[in-house]
């Protein structure tokens, strides 16, 4: 859309909106522990299917003369568990992170609670 006021041939630079006093954004102590609790709860799911998986895997040994077979099988045994595993703990170390955060916001205060650096007075007298 062009201006009317403008000259022709002159930019319009887009601005960016300011950011309000509340920001939407900001974490909270509350966020962070349901953030966590969602967190945790898929940790616990994931680790439940670890323990589902590596039971499957135990139940049933591998039965074959081709060394290549089992090999594969055994690689694709590790990979399907190795991968298992790692979403477990890194939903875990998630969920303590998002603990330790809201930890940190209750001692420290939320950043909406901090002081605003626009509304200090930056004209010293020389």
């Amino acid at each position: 859309m062009v201006n009317p006021n403008s000259t022709p041939g002159a930019e319009v630079t887009p601005t960016a909106p300011q950011a309000s006093a509340t920001d939407n954004n900001a974490p909270t102590p509350l966020r962070c522990l349901i953030g966590s609790a969602i967190s945790g709860a898929i940790a616990v799911a994931a680790y439940a299917m670890t323990l589902s998986i590596h039971a499957t895997f135990v139940a049933k040994p591998l039965v074959s003369d081709n060394v290549l077979a089992l090999r594969l099988s055994v690689l694709v045994r590790t990979l399907v568990t190795g991968i298992s595993a790692l979403a477990t703990f890194s939903f875990a170390i998630a969920a303590l992170g998002l603990v330790g955060l809201a930890i940190q916001l209750l001692i420290k205060g939320t950043p909406a609670q901090s002081v605003d650096p626009s509304t200090l007075d930056s004209s010293k007298p020389d």
